[in-house]
């Protein structure tokens, strides 16, 4: 594997995943893959293409603001595994 590539066992224990080692092997394999994708996608010579937000033309996409009820602080922290002073509580994560 180049040190390019995107390690998937090193971002599953950022995001607190427990993968086996046949996981990991098998996502690592299915990421080159889809890199490997990308890269044949970005021979491709756009030159003259417009840039655009969508492939079909959309206007008047926006729903009107409308003010509507949200959780009360105590339905919001119900499910949290730590909460302090009314906020949510995380562990700090430093590299």
């Amino acid at each position: 594997m180049a040190r390019t590539e995107l390690d998937v066992g090193y971002v599953a224990r950022l995001a607190r995943l427990h993968l086996t080692s046949e996981e990991t092997q098998l996502f690592q394999e299915q990421l080159a893959h889809v890199l490997e994708h990308v890269a044949r996608i970005s021979e491709v010579d756009v030159s003259g293409v417009e840039a655009a937000a969508h492939a079909v033309p959309m206007f008047d996409v926006f729903r009107p603001d409308e003010l509507r009820p949200g959780f009360s602080v105590e339905e919001a922290l119900s499910n949290a595994p730590r909460q302090a002073d009314c906020l949510f509580v995380v562990t700090k994560v430093m590299e």
